[in-house]
């Protein structure tokens, strides 16, 4: 078992204390994070896709792991071989890299890729489109992050079944019933929504939760 940062889990209790309706996904909360700092540690890229106000969300999600959220993130101190080999490559430029790049966790989404999406939807299958992503970029030690209110959007459910046969763990945030999503998912946060706002209205601040911790466990003292 890994360990995690004190700090890094006290961001549940945060979270809980917030939205008291989450106390039933205490378990899977800590089992998401878990889950997510074994994958990045062992060098492996967070992945999400959605559809909608999911696919949203899965973008959101990139832009607060791939830069700084709250924590500065230099580089200096995160990466110091990067700022040694800068100063040895381009040394005119090695303080306004340590100035401005911040320390990223590797994440991408399968919701922006607008050419690939529309050129396989209409020549091959829409409900393909996120498996052949993870087909191509998917790599065993990866975590496919999967949004879907229902727990049955069948581009989704084609993307976690590539996932699982190509090696990746795959965590869920779905709502009350959790559709197919819940049961092929190694982790699902079912959310006690049934309508699909109110099942993104706890989604958001999940996330912004899991972003927290990891920029904790990852770029804190």
């Amino acid at each position: 078992m890994i360990i995690i940062k004190t700090i890094t889990t006290t961001k549940i209790e945060e979270l809980i204390k917030r939205y008291p309706a989450l106390e039933i996904c205490r378990a899977d909360l800590f089992a998401m994070i878990e889950t997510l700092c074994e994958g990045f540690r062992g060098g492996g890229k967070l992945i999400t896709c959605g559809n909608g106000g999911s696919a949203a969300d899965a973008m959101h999600i990139v832009g607060e792991l791939m830069k700084g959220f709250l924590l500065p993130r230099k580089i200096d101190k995160c990466n110091p071989e990067f700022v040694t080999r800068a100063q040895e490559l381009f040394p005119a430029d090695v303080e306004f890299f340590k100035a401005n790049l911040q320390g990223a966790l590797p994440t991408v989404s399968l919701v922006g890729e607008t050419s690939l999406l529309t050129a396989f939807a209409n020549d091959v299958s829409p409900n393909l489109i996120f498996a052949q992503q993870i087909f191509g970029l998917g790599r065993r030690g990866d975590v496919l992050l999967a949004i879907s209110t229902s727990g049955n959007s069948d581009n989704v459910l084609f993307a976690v079944e590539v996932a699982k046969i190509i090696g990746l763990k795959v965590i869920a945030m779905t709502g009350r019933r959790g559709g197919r999503l819940r049961h092929l998912s190694d982790v699902a946060v079912c959310v006690p929504a049934d309508s699909s706002y109110t099942i993104q209205e706890f989604h958001l601040p999940i996330y912004h939760m899991l972003c927290l911790a990891l920029e904790n466990e990852f770029f804190g003292e």
